[in-house]
């Protein structure tokens, strides 16, 4: 379903951060430590009308809005955890009219479509069901719909405004994510030289504001391939820069370290 709308004007309200976080996985929702980071930088931040996120778990051209009803139901994208978070609910407010700005603000040539039954996916419930508890907020989940950098600093572009009416716009992923290199999976795991070099080389490009450096991570960052296999939950920090007030200017470092030896470090832009 392709969704028409009219633009609606909002009012003035306290113009919203953009981040880009971490999700891991949904053991992440009982590891005090990390869920004490995020929980953390939700209290930090003024309070979200509405939130918009797009998660390494949706890879999806066109562009891609899931339901934004409030009974839908969460989608557990997981496998071989323990069954209580396959039981899990995340039962947030209804989303339809972020929905329409969404749409609103992308070009005529590249309609949004709404998928009617799809829920959010963990890359989004996890990190939101601890930062923001009640699910009392409107959230709403985009598709990621290409890899390439510059794509996607332009669709952040476009979803600029979104802040100016209050809205959290989120890039989750994680800084590196090579599971298929991990020697062990426990929380506390060291992280491997690879994941460590990654780590170490994207902060002092976001430290620099270099967003021409993090576009080049496949030819100028260390630890590649095996920091991102796959590069689905890298590439939602692009998103993040484009929202960015300016992608230029450095964002703030909010979170660091490492959880089963992969980064969780997150960015917050201005």
């Amino acid at each position: 379903m392709t969704i028409m709308t009219e633009h609606t004007e909002v009012p003035a309200t306290e113009r919203m951060p953009a981040l880009y976080i971490g999700h891991g996985a949904p053991p992440l929702l009982d590891d005090p430590e990390w869920s004490g980071q995020l929980r953390e930088l939700a209290g930090k931040l003024p309070r979200p009308k509405a939130i918009l996120i797009v998660s390494a778990h949706w890879e999806s051209a066109p562009l891609m809005l899931s339901a934004s009803g409030p009974s839908v139901p969460l989608v557990y994208d997981f496998g071989g955890f323990d069954p209580k978070y396959y039981r899990m609910t995340y039962q947030t407010p209804d989303a339809s009219d972020l929905a329409g700005r969404v749409a609103a603000m992308m070009p005529d040539t590249e309609p949004v479509h709404q998928h009617p039954s799809r829920g959010l996916d963990h890359g989004a419930w996890v990190p939101l069901k601890i930062m923001y508890p009640d699910a009392d907020i409107p959230v709403l989940q985009l598709s990621l719909p290409t890899q390439d950098p510059d794509r996607l600093i332009a669709l952040g572009t476009r979803l600029r405004g979104l802040r100016d009416e209050g809205v959290l716009v989120i890039g989750s992923g994680f800084l590196t994510h090579g599971l298929p290199f991990l020697r062990e999976f426990r929380i506390d795991a060291a992280a491997p030289g690879w994941s460590t070099d990654f780590d170490a080389w994207a902060a002092d490009a976001l430290s620099r504001g270099d967003v021409h450096e993090l576009a080049s991570y496949k030819s100028k960052a260390p630890g590649m391939p095996y920091a991102h296999p796959t590069v689905e939950h890298y590439t939602p920090l692009f998103v993040t820069l484009g929202a960015a007030s300016d992608a230029e200017t450095p964002g703030e470092q909010v979170i660091d370290g490492f959880w089963m030896g992969l980064s969780k470090r997150s960015l917050l832009v201005a």
